[in-house]
């Protein structure tokens, strides 16, 4: 299956919806939490630079901006955003281990950036595998940037300016659900077939407005391998309401559904009534 990751469909999801996950192009229109000083540029010159790397397109292209602009300002309050414009320009282009070095510079500068936080705990979660040989280390990283992504998105989220309380309340919640996402798939690939289907069901609970078919996908295998076959099905009937546009998640999806119908005696077309619904 494409390593196309549960942070990824969702943020594709919400910006064909309108959404960005960029930060506002210009850091005086930042809503920063109370008690936070707005970035600041330290002289017309460095503002203009910054306006000016902003405007890249590109990830390459981006990336390169950023560091340009970080050599010429070290001491720069702005240069967090430049690499969060490039980790989401990576984004854009599919190319997680890139957006994963942009999330690690934006991390380095802002420790407590939320959608640096989860993005880069939702691509170390799907790259995840038994044969990292750092595995560990991994999973301790993945596991620290979610749980620290959960704590801050409250205090450190800083939503579009134009944003309404409603886009503001759905878009924290997206971020949760991507967190807990990272934290029960990475549980699910160590064993924990118990934590992960705790964790993806809160996943699930939070995302019901664009609702992410990677997340019910995994949902319904932590619920397989503790042989709540019903529930999984339940599970895997949802995930395919969603996966017409990934092929290689469809198919998966429909391999699962396949061999739960066989094990719970669930015939095609056939309503599963063995188990409340989750939804």
């Amino acid at each position: 299956m494409k390593k196309l990751g549960t942070s990824l469909f969702v943020v594709c999801a919400l910006v064909a919806g309108g959404w960005s996950l960029q930060e506002a192009p210009a850091p005086p229109a930042q809503q920063k939490p109370a008690g936070k000083r707005p970035p600041q540029a330290k002289s017309q010159a460095e503002y203009k630079d910054y306006n000016t790397a902003y405007a890249v397109t590109g990830g390459a292209a981006m990336e390169k901006a950023a560091n340009d602009f970080a050599a010429k300002y070290p001491q720069s309050e702005l240069t967090s955003y430049l690499y969060s414009k490039a980790m989401h320009e990576y984004q854009n282009e599919n190319q997680p281990d890139k957006m994963l070095a942009m999330g690690e510079k934006v991390l380095a500068l802002d420790p407590d950036n939320p959608i640096a936080l989860v993005l880069t705990a939702t691509v170390l979660s799907d790259s995840l595998s038994d044969s990292d040989p750092n595995r560990q280390q991994k999973v301790a990283e993945i596991r620290k940037n979610a749980n620290r992504a959960l704590e801050s998105v409250d205090k450190d989220f800083a939503p579009p300016a134009n944003a309404t309380p409603e886009q503001v309340t759905a878009y924290k919640s997206t971020l949760l659900s991507m967190a807990h996402s990272a934290i029960g798939i990475t549980d699910l690939k160590m064993g924990d077939a118990t934590g992960a289907e705790k964790e993806l069901q809160t996943a699930a609970d939070l995302n019901k407005t664009q609702p992410d078919p990677y997340i019910w996908y995994h949902l319904a295998l932590s619920q397989d391998h503790q042989n709540k076959y019903a529930a999984a099905l339940e599970s895997v009937n949802q995930a395919l309401r969603y996966t017409s546009s990934n092929p290689d998640l469809d198919k998966l999806a429909q391999g699962e559904r396949d061999r739960l119908m066989k094990l719970t005696g669930t015939q095609p077309g056939q309503p599963n009534n063995s188990q409340p619904p989750h939804l």
